[in-house]
C-alpha cells in the first residue's frame, strides 16, 4: 500500500463569477523515500493541490474524490484531525518563507512550536531540539540565530528555517512548494541538495512543485505534469523528458532557457495564457493554445493513454503525434 493515495481528487472553489473547478479528477501514488514533482503553469493547480494535502483549502471549497494517506482517509477529517496531522506526518515548505515565518517571534521559537504542540517537549527540551535541527539543515552560526527574528536573515537562511519546521516532528510526507523561488542560483541548488538529502536520510516521501523542468530533471524520480486542474502527463521523469508525449509538455520544454544562444534571439512562447477557472472548457483545457487541437479534443476530457510503463498522457492525438 503506497503511503500517500490521492484517486479522483475534485476541488471546487467559490470566485466571484460562481462555482469553479481548481482540481478536476487528479490521481496519483507516492511510496515512502520516493520523490514526485508537479510542474506547470501558474494556475494549474500545483498548489492547490499541496493546500488539499494539508487540508488548507480557502473556506467553502468543496472536495470530492480520496485523499489516503496509510490508509486513512483524509477528507472527512475535522479541523481537529487536520492539526493533529499537520506538523507531525505531513510537512510543508512553503513559497514564500519570509510570509511563512512569524516576524514577531524568533525563529528558534518558530523551530520549537511544532515540538511543543505535537511532541509534548518542555521550552528547554524543545530548545534544545530546535537548535539540533538548525544545524541539520546547516544554517550558519544556528546557536547565535536561535533568538534572531526572520528579518535579519537572509532569503536562504529563511528557507532553512522553514525547513527545519516541516521536520521538526519528523514526517512521512514532506511537500514543497517552489522551495527556490526568489533565491539566487546557487542557493537554490544548496535548498535542492539539502531536501535531497534530508529525504534520502529520512527516508520521507516528497511532492515537490516547481515550474522549472531543470529542478523537475535532477530533484524527482516521477512527475506530473499539470495543466487546467488536471494532470496531462505522468510517468517517470526520464520518461517524460524523452518523449514530451503531450503537446504542452513539448510548449513548455521548448520555452525553456538555453545556453548558448546567439545574443538578442527570442525564446519560445506559449500563445495564450492558462484559462481562469470559470473559463474551463469541458474537453482539454489546453485546446485553444494547442497547434494540434481537433474537434474531438474539445468535446470531454481526454482520458489517460498509456505511452509506455507507468508513462500516461491525456490527449487523444498522443500516438498519431509520437509517431
Amino acid at each position: 500500500m503506497p503511503l500517500l493515495d490521492v484517486s479522483n481528487l475534485r476541488v471546487t472553489l467559490n470566485t466571484a463569477r460562481g462555482p469553479a473547478d481548481a482540481l478536476r479528477d487528479v490521481s496519483f501514488a507516492l511510496d515512502r523515500g520516493d520523490t514526485l514533482g508537479l510542474i506547470g503553469e501558474s494556475g494549474c493547480g500545483k498548489s492547490i493541490t499541496a493546500l488539499a494535502l494539508m487540508g488548507l483549502l480557502p473556506e467553502g471549497a468543496k472536495v470530492s474524490g480520496s485523499i489516503r494517506l496509510d490508509g486513512q482517509e483524509l477528507t472527512a477529517l475535522d479541523e481537529g484531525g487536520w492539526c493533529d496531522l499537520r506538523g507531525r506526518r505531513i510537512g510543508m515548505v512553503f513559497q514564500e518563507p519570509m510570509t511563512a515565518l512569524n516576524p514577531l517571534h524568533t525563529v528558534g521559537r518558530q523551530v520549537a512550536e511544532p515540538l511543543r504542540v505535537h511532541k509534548g517537549l518542555s521550552a528547554a527540551a524543545a530548545r534544545t531540539e530546535a537548535l539540533r535541527l538548525l544545524e541539520r539543515v546547516h544554517l550558519p552560526q544556528a546557536a547565535r540565530r536561535l533568538d534572531a527574528y526572520p528579518h535579519q536573515l537572509s532569503g536562504g537562511q529563511r528557507q532553512r528555517v522553514v525547513i527545519a519546521i516541516a521536520l521538526a516532528c519528523g514526517p512521512d510526507l514532506l511537500l514543497a512548494d517552489e522551495p527556490t523561488t526568489a533565491l539566487d542560483v546557487t542557493i537554490q541548488r544548496e535548498v535542492l541538495d539539502l531536501i535531497a538529502e534530508l529525504v534520502a536520510d529520512s527516508r520521507m516521501a516528497l511532492l515537490l512543485i516547481s515550474h522549472d523542468l531543470g529542478v523537475m530533471a535532477r530533484s524527482v524520480r516521477r512527475m506530473l505534469v499539470m495543466y487546467g486542474g488536471t494532470v496531462v502527463e505522468d510517468g517517470p521523469t526520464d520518461a517524460v523528458f524523452a518523449r514530451l508525449a503531450h503537446p504542452y509538455t513539448r510548449a513548455l520544454f521548448a520555452a525553456r532557457p538555453r545556453l548558448g544562444l546567439a545574443r538578442g534571439t527570442r525564446l519560445a512562447t506559449i500563445p495564450g495564457r492558462v484559462p481562469e477557472l470559470a473559463d474551463l472548457p469541458t474537453g482539454c483545457a489546453f485546446a485553444d493554445r494547442c497547434a494540434h487541437v481537433v474537434d474531438a479534443c474539445r468535446r470531454a476530457l481526454p482520458p489517460p493513454v498509456a505511452m509506455g510503463a507507468a508513462h500516461h498522457v491525456r490527449c487523444v492525438r498522443a500516438h498519431e503525434l509520437a509517431a
